[in-house]
Order: C-alpha cells, then structure tokens, then sequence
C-alpha cells in the first residue's frame, strides 16, 4: 500500500480536529465542565487520548476553540441562509441574532465559556476563532464600516456583553431587549434577521425599543 499523501493526511488531521471540538461541546453541555475530563471527550470523538494534547495544550484551550468553532458555524449558517442577501444591514442583523442565540440554545456552553475567558487563561488566538473573526470582519464591512479593525472588536464587544446580559446569574436581561438595544445602535429594523416573536419591546415604533 502507498503512502498517504500530504493532503489526505491534513484532512485526516483536520477531521480528527473537528471531532474532538464536536465531541467537547456535546459533553459540557451534557454533563458541565468540570464533570467533563479529556479522556471523556477523547472517547466521544473516537479519538486516541494523546490525540488530545498534541492539537490543545489543556482542557480549557479546548473549549474555547470547541465554542469559537460553534460560533463561526451558527454564523455562518445564519449568513448564508434563504433567502440569500447582500444586504449589508440585514447581514449584521443575521450576525447579531445568531450570536446571540447562542445564548438561548447553548447556554452552559456559553457561559463556561466566558467565564473562561475571563480566567487567567485569557483569549485563545486558534483557527476557529480566526475563522469567526474574518467572517464578522467581512459583515462589518458589508455593513459600511470605514474602520473595520476600530469597528469589529467594538461589534465584538457589544454582542459578547449582551450574551453575558441574557446568561447573567441571578439577574438575567431579556434577548429581546438586549437585541433591541444593539439593532438601535447600529440603525437595523427590527424585522431583519429573526426577530424573536412578535414586536419589539416597547411596540412597534423603532425609537421606543427602549422606554
């Protein structure tokens, strides 16, 4: 038998990799973070143990990439959905909703994630997040930004404090609110995107999102 070659083996790598980010955020949403240990998620992947370590340095790099993956995924499918657009606000609109609906479907991901991030760990720079970061450029852009490396960590910013708003313990923020809040900061109609129900806090009239 020939060897493989060099592109098969990096697609075995890549689809290896993937299994192992699948793998993780099956089980923290399952079983909870801490419940979760590499060999756990090793065995979900079908993956053999030092596998693991040789792709992430530690559990917690793992998740952040596993969630950075989820992201750019929910992204991208809420992008490219029917029917398609080049709208750029309506583009934004799509972005901001399925970021933060992360919130709602993968709550316990999501929140073990920011938690993390705000650990001594800090932001992992990885693939996935540089993949997630290129597509919020790209819709920046789209959106009519001049500035997109002064306006994209500022949409960063703004969509990852209302995901912290909506899984806040204790004193959670509504989504809608919080999505009303970032449509009115960026001039977006309410019936872009998917509006979560009916009509927006407040009615129907753009300037009351918020009274």
């Amino acid at each position: 038998m020939s060897p493989r070659s060099p592109s098969v083996n990096e697609e075995l790598r890549r689809r290896s990799r993937e299994r192992l980010l699948q793998a993780t955020v099956e089980l923290v949403a399952e079983r909870g973070y801490a419940a979760t240990t590499l060999a756990d998620i090793a065995d979900r992947a079908g993956s053999a143990r030092g596998l693991v370590s040789y792709y992430f340095p530690g559990k917690r790099q793992l998740l952040q990439s596993a969630v950075h993956r989820l992201m750019h995924m929910r992204l991208e499918e809420g992008l490219l959905r029917e029917p398609r657009t080049e709208d750029g606000r309506q583009l934004l609109a799509r972005a901001i909703d399925a970021i933060l609906g992360l919130a709602v479907t993968d709550p316990v991901v999501m929140r073990t994630h920011m938690a993390g991030v705000l650990q001594a760990e800090g932001f992992v720079q990885c693939p996935e997040q540089q993949k997630l970061g290129t597509m919020l450029r790209e819709t920046i852009a789209s959106y009519g930004s001049t500035d997109v490396e002064a306006d994209y960590p500022l949409l960063r910013a703004l969509m990852m404090g209302a995901v912290f708003g909506i899984l806040m313990p204790g004193a959670p923020m509504p989504m809608p609110r919080l999505r009303a809040e970032l449509f009115r900061r960026y001039g977006l109609d309410w019936e872009f995107g998917v509006p979560p129900g009916g009509e927006p806090p407040g009615g129907t009239d753009q300037d009351s999102m918020l009274q």
